[in-house]
């Protein structure tokens, strides 16, 4: 049985000296997508897993990345597996 897909989207600030290695770290991450950026150090950040717990671990992941200020959850959707393959 296939499991439904969960798309979040934060909004992560880090610090404007950091901001080139922030991203680089993020792109480390698996499920990670870096969607836009500000200059000031903000970043539009989304993740897709299988699971909510996954979305937590990650949020807490990036939220101990070296120069990560905050990380903050603005949007959860769940798509069904048909939903997921379109």
């Amino acid at each position: 049985m296939a499991t439904p897909l969960h798309i979040a989207s934060l909004l992560v600030h880090a610090r404007p000296e950091l901001f080139e290695a922030v991203k680089a770290n993020l792109h480390l991450l698996d499920g990670v997508e870096l969607h836009q950026q500000s200059p000031l150090g903000k970043l539009v950040v989304v993740l897709e897993t299988v699971n909510e717990q996954q979305i937590l671990e990650r949020i807490e992941q990036i939220s101990n990345l070296p120069g990560v200020l905050n990380a903050a959850l603005v949007y959860h959707e769940v798509l069904s597996p048909e939903e997921a393959a379109e």
